[in-house]
């Protein structure tokens, strides 16, 4: 009788007699540091793609985001008005020698601009005639006092006493307790023509003296 035998490997496996072993299941003959291996990969690939992906989330967002609106001018209340700077026509009547000396030194005092009014040349009568802006608003110093009716009112800006009286293009307000008459006239398009004549007043005040038929409302 004919037996088969078989050996023993070292790791206790039964060898066939033959010698010849059936190949293994390759599943099952892979290594277990290659499976580690593509884990690891898979983990790495994951840990790159996240900061990219939230790097493109916050380049979208920025970009789907409006702009702030861009801040809107505020026109300024100081804007320089647009003035010319040619001679404004005045009349310079002869003066006596008294009220020429106290126009001179009105004149010379007077300020170079009033409020946003730069002062200009006039045609006539530099020492006794002043101009400022445009249109422009005019000082005259010297002339015939004005005559109104005593009811009219009058109004004191500065210490100086003043008649205001309007007309059709603007308002001429006149002093009425000074020694020479000064003359100032507000174009229209000014308006409240008393709060003009504040600074000139303060001059007047240095310059001019007091004077003449003074009206009660005028009475300090």
């Amino acid at each position: 009788m004919t037996t088969s035998s078989a050996a023993l490997d070292d790791d206790g496996t039964r060898e066939p007699a033959d010698g010849i072993r059936e190949p293994a299941d390759p599943a099952a003959a892979a290594p277990v540091g290659r499976d580690r291996t593509i884990r690891g990969a898979a983990l790495l690939a994951t840990l790159i793609a996240l900061p990219i992906t939230l790097l493109v989330a916050v380049l979208a967002f920025t970009k789907l985001t409006p702009d702030a609106p861009a801040a809107v001018p505020t026109p300024s209340a100081t804007t320089a008005r647009v003035q010319s700077t040619a001679p404004v026509e005045m009349a310079a009547p002869a003066l006596a020698a008294r009220p020429a000396t106290v126009c001179r030194a009105l004149l010379s005092q007077l300020p170079a601009s009033i409020r946003d009014l730069a002062q200009r040349p006039v045609t006539a009568g530099p020492e006794q005639n002043a101009a400022y802006g445009d249109p422009a608003l005019t000082v005259a110093c010297g002339g015939t006092e004005p005559t109104f009716p005593a009811t009219d009112e009058v109004w004191t800006v500065n210490r100086v006493c003043w008649h205001l009286a309007e007309q059709a293009d603007g308002a001429v307000l006149s002093t009425v307790d000074r020694e020479t008459l000064i003359t100032v006239r507000v174009p229209r398009a000014y308006e409240q023509a008393l709060q003009w004549v504040s600074t000139i007043s303060s001059t007047i005040v240095a310059t001019v003296p007091s004077g003449g038929a003074i009206p009660s409302g005028c009475q300090r």
